[in-house]
């Protein structure tokens, strides 16, 4: 059985540690690839940061902390706070002395001339990854955020990271663009496996800007449109609200309602030209089940909050049988 995950953020990475725990246990011969977002990259202090590879990397691999929901478990910040010392600048992004030592080794082989999808599995070699994790793209890939300045009382575009990390999204968005993503090519090995999977999923991840920059590689959305998998995605608003971050502001500045029924539309049934076959959400949003069947999709009600033990291989497990049925 070969699954196909679009992947970013930790909501991402801790669905696929109950994914992984699921295809265990099943008679199949399981294959898990994951299409990670890089549109969040940044390259800060000379480094090139992967946030959204790095969560599922460390996240699957045991080694990310539970507590901050980024970066690594057992941190220190040494040389973060020797930068700040010497009023390096950005000051508003935080690097542990363990995460440094990803991004420099991966500096390094991409300087050296070799693809972030070699780079990647480079890194996940070492983590032993019960999945295959592949980068949407090798090419540059940026989100940048539109904005309302309010110094120089003129728009202008900021990178994602910034919007997110410095501002904590309180500046209004009024446009996302991903930077490069026309240009853009699919990295190895994306297209074959949404093609050949028996099952893709959109985990509970953040749809405009963890997905969407996915999306906006000429090819994704075309292979997902056509595949004979079914299409399954987890909701991540739950009671009209995003589980971790700040999604609201994100789609509010896509016009998009933050509500279970609203992403649903937002991602749009496939008998009607959209990417779902199937939209779980929470039993917190239990009311608007029939506003997404009448969308087009199957819609199932459960418990997705992944706090809660077990909670992300019911869902995962529920997934993979929605596969099976449909």
């Amino acid at each position: 059985m070969q699954v196909t995950v679009l992947a970013g953020g930790i909501g991402a990475a801790r669905f696929l540690g109950g994914l992984v725990e699921t295809l265990a246990s099943t008679p199949e011969d399981p294959s898990i690839t994951v299409i990670g977002n890089t549109g969040d990259d940044i390259r800060l202090f000379g480094l090139q940061v992967c946030p959204d590879l790095d969560s599922v990397m460390y996240t699957l691999g045991g080694g990310a902390s539970e507590e901050r929901g980024w970066g690594r478990e057992d941190e220190t910040f040494t040389v973060l706070e020797e930068l700040r010392a010497y009023d390096a600048m950005p000051e508003w992004f935080g690097l542990g002395d363990r995460d440094l030592a990803t991004h420099i080794l991966r500096t390094q082989m991409l300087n050296g001339g070799y693809p972030l999808s070699d780079v990647t599995a480079a890194l996940c070699a070492r983590w032993k990854l019960p999945v295959r994790l592949l980068p949407m793209t090798n090419d540059r890939v940026e989100t940048h955020v539109v904005i309302d300045d309010p110094q120089s009382q003129s728009r202008s575009a900021i990178h994602f990271q910034e919007w997110w990390v410095r501002h904590r999204a309180e500046v209004p968005a009024q446009e996302f663009l991903f930077i490069g993503a026309n240009e853009a090519l699919p990295g190895p090995g994306v297209l074959e496996a949404i093609k050949d999977a028996d099952l893709v999923i959109l985990p509970p991840s953040n749809p405009v800007v963890s997905i969407g920059p996915i999306l906006a590689v000429p090819g994704i959305r075309n292979a997902l449109v056509t595949t004979k998998a079914p299409i399954v995605g987890i909701s991540p608003i739950v009671g009209d609200a995003p589980v971790r971050g700040m999604a609201h502001k994100c789609l509010e500045a896509i016009n998009v309602r933050t509500s279970a029924a609203g992403v649903g539309a937002h991602y749009g049934a496939r008998s009607d030209g959209g990417l779902l076959d199937a939209w779980i959400i929470d039993s917190l949003d239990a009311a608007t089940a029939g506003a997404v069947t009448e969308l087009g999709m199957h819609c199932e009600t459960m418990n997705t909050l992944f706090d809660e033990p077990g909670t992300a291989r019911t869902v995962a497990a529920r997934a993979v049988e929605f596969a099976k049925e449909l």
